[in-house]
């Protein structure tokens, strides 16, 4: 008999389920370390920090507030996919201060020193592995064994970081490369789970009459393959001949696929079309980064920022914004202060994009772009960091 996945939980409610805690760890640590690193940016602050200041923020975006957003995930996915109890009560909150203490160790590293760092913050995604891994084989999951390994590239690519900063090396690019890629695989991958899932659902109920998002057949395993492909090829030889035209191919394939899931039906409810959105960012940046290596009409940067603040900024916020009602008995649908979240993210990632192309006025379009992904996460924490608070069902005081 499989084991409940839930319990009666008798302490602080926020540690009473995964997405709590780290969702909102996530959000702060969104709206806090973006004008810090625009205070960096503009040199009006030093950073004390033994990484350089552009990768301390890849960095921190990645392992920091990405790796965030995945473990809230996972904590409360996983007891629903093996039947086993969820993390709960001091283990998880032990798991959580891991993760602050890893943010802690890298942005002081030049005072702790980086082996100290290093050690630090690898605690947190070495342990989270080693948790996921076992509920996966406990439970006899095989179907989400991938996780594992997604979640082992992630702990690579920051050993990788680390490695560089205690003088091993010049490996710090490439663990961020390989730390990115494995967080857009997993959304190119949960995201073609959920996306049709939650469309098929809504319209089903919405338009009975309609037609569903197509079902998933060997197109969505060649689409996933080609979007691996790509990835693998940025992430270990991005100067090659050959990685601009799988990405090319790969951003191509994720189009198709998106078009297959009934997106245009969903303008009716943002809770929805957020998730289309945050899906096409994956493929239209895979697209800009194959047309920046064969041809430099656009910068680097912009291709990057369409993956980043596009497609994982908008991604993660759909996701911690629809999970966090869900599992708190809210009913799923988009508010008007919810609603502004998404279009201040969607503000970010379409001026980040576009700053490099703005010539004199690209400063003022990076500080804009910060100010509105931050606003997008300060409104998260003001209206969704209640519902985290409480316990489900509790009504605001």
């Amino acid at each position: 008999m499989a084991i409940p996945r839930h319990r009666t939980h008798s302490g602080p409610a926020l540690f009473s389920a995964g997405f709590r805690p780290f969702f909102l760890l996530a959000a702060l640590w969104g709206m806090l370390s973006m004008p810090f690193w625009l205070a960096v940016f503009s040199g009006a602050v030093a950073l004390p920090s033994d990484l350089a200041p552009w990768m301390w923020h890849a960095h921190e975006m990645i392992f920091g507030y990405a790796a965030a957003t995945i473990a809230g995930f996972l904590l409360t996915a996983i007891p629903n996919w093996t039947g086993r109890l969820p993390l709960q009560g001091w283990p998880l909150a032990g798991l959580a201060s891991l993760w602050i203490a890893g943010r802690l160790a890298v942005l002081l590293s030049a005072t702790l020193g980086v082996g100290v760092a290093a050690a630090v913050d690898l605690a947190f995604p070495l342990v989270f592995l080693l948790v996921v891994a076992r509920e996966i084989i406990a439970g006899n999951n095989r179907r989400n064994l991938p996780m594992v390994v997604a979640l082992s590239f992630l702990l690579l690519g920051n050993l990788l970081v680390h490695m560089e900063a205690m003088g091993y090396g010049n490996t710090a690019e490439l663990g961020v490369r390989i730390g990115l890629a494995t967080v857009l695989m997993l959304i190119a991958l949960v995201g073609g789970r959920i996306i049709p899932s939650f469309t098929r659902n809504w319209l089903a109920k919405e338009r009975p009459q309609g037609p569903l998002p197509a079902e998933a057949d060997r197109f969505d395993l060649a689409a996933l393959a080609v979007a691996a492909l790509a990835l693998l090829a940025w992430a270990a030889k991005p100067d090659s001949s050959y990685a601009p035209w799988i990405e090319l191919a790969a951003g191509a394939a994720l189009v198709a696929r998106l078009s297959r899931w009934r997106g245009v039906a969903t303008m009716s409810e943002p809770l929805l079309w957020v998730l289309h959105l945050g899906y096409g960012w994956l493929a239209f940046g895979l697209m800009l980064l194959a047309i920046n290596e064969l041809s430099p009409l656009l910068p680097a940067t912009s291709a990057l920022h369409a993956l980043t603040t596009g497609a994982v900024g908008t991604m993660t916020l759909a996701v911690m914004t629809r999970a966090t009602l869900g599992h708190t008995g809210q009913a799923l649908t988009a508010s008007r202060g919810t609603t502004a979240i998404y279009g201040l993210v969607t503000i970010a990632a379409a001026l980040r994009v576009a700053a490099p192309l703005l010539a004199g006025h690209y400063v003022a379009a990076v500080t804009a772009a910060g100010l509105a992904w931050s606003g997008a996460f300060l409104l998260f924490a003001a209206l969704y960091g209640p519902l985290l608070l409480r316990p489900r069902g509790a009504q605001a005081a």
